[in-house]
């Protein structure tokens, strides 16, 4: 990230405005020494259904005199334009999130997309695309858009230096429906590790200190609009009503109870009933879990369902 560590002592409640001393903020970093082997297998990210964190990471902060309103919602987000990398030199250290950096995941930073969030990235130059979890706060560079994990770059092939890539925010919906699963993973060619550094090194103070320690989830208001189909796996359905209204207001009473089960709860439409379901999981038994939970502590009963 532009800013994930830091030699200097970030302003109270965020990062400070400029470093104390430009001069000591080095801009090469690299892959390490040993590289482990066979990296362009690694899977991509694959998006989960994770609240939004309040404060924390997605509270506005100023860097080198430039302030960032991070977003709180669930929204789409497009973008084109420059990718950079960041490596060895931060890995094993606290991003933004409070999450420790691993180069060897499928991550990036961003300045402003919600923490957590998925993004979709691709390579317009080779036609690689790559889905990566955004946990960090960067870059800080004009014209950047995104620092990538040492990993995802190598799968975009873009460890060369900065490169111009195409991103979008993967939304609740788009989980839900299993519309991001249309990227193709085909391992990246093998890639010559060569001597290269990385161009995302930090140029700002840390914003590690804006994952406070009592930062939590925050409860989300669902999307009011209905995904077209429900994603294969197994989902928990909570009722079926002949009206859309019903459904809402059942939902709305779960959250209140419940918020961790805000960005699993969505309402599809079934003929002539309006289906509340909570999903998807990975399995049955994960499924069987969480019902459980709702019961236990909600006193409503679920069913579990399967879709394929």
């Amino acid at each position: 990230m532009g800013g994930c560590a830091s030699r200097n002592s970030p302003a109270p409640g965020g990062a400070s405005s400029k470093p104390a001393n430009t001069g000591s903020w080095p801009d090469k970093d690299g892959p390490g020494a040993t590289p482990p082997a066979n990296l362009h297998l690694v899977p991509n990210a694959s998006p989960q259904l994770e609240n939004i964190r309040k404060g924390g990471p997605n509270k506005p902060y100023e860097v080198l005199g430039e302030r960032y309103e991070p977003e709180t919602g669930d929204v789409p987000l497009v973008q084109r334009g420059l990718a950079s990398w960041y490596g060895n030199k931060f890995h094993g250290r606290p991003t933004a999130s409070g999450e420790v950096y691993n180069m060897y995941a499928m991550t990036a930073a961003h300045a402003t997309m919600p923490i957590p969030s998925y993004a979709r990235v691709r390579n317009p130059a080779n036609g690689r695309e790559v889905i990566v979890r955004i946990n960090d706060r960067g870059p800080f560079h004009k014209g950047r858009v995104i620092d990538l994990s040492y990993t995802a770059a190598l799968k975009l092939g873009v460890l060369h230096g900065v490169s111009t890539v195409e991103l979008s925010r993967i939304t609740y919906e788009d989980i839900r429906s299993g519309k991001w699963q249309g990227l193709d993973d085909k391992p990246a060619d093998t890639p010559v590790y060569a001597a290269t550094e990385a161009v995302g090194a930090p140029q700002a103070p840390s914003t590690a200190t804006l994952a406070s320690a009592g930062s939590l989830p925050t409860p989300l208001t669902a999307p009011s609009v209905m995904p077209a189909k429900a994603a294969p796996g197994f989902w928990v359905q909570f009722g079926a009503f002949s009206k859309l209204a019903g459904a809402e207001s059942f939902r709305q009473k779960l959250v209140q109870e419940a918020d961790w089960m805000a960005p699993l709860l969505a309402v599809f439409k079934d003929n002539n009933l309006h289906r509340l379901q909570a999903g998807p999981y990975a399995s049955r038994e994960d499924a069987g879990r969480a019902a459980e939970r709702v019961r236990l502590a909600l006193a409503v009963q679920g069913v579990v369902l399967e879709r394929r």
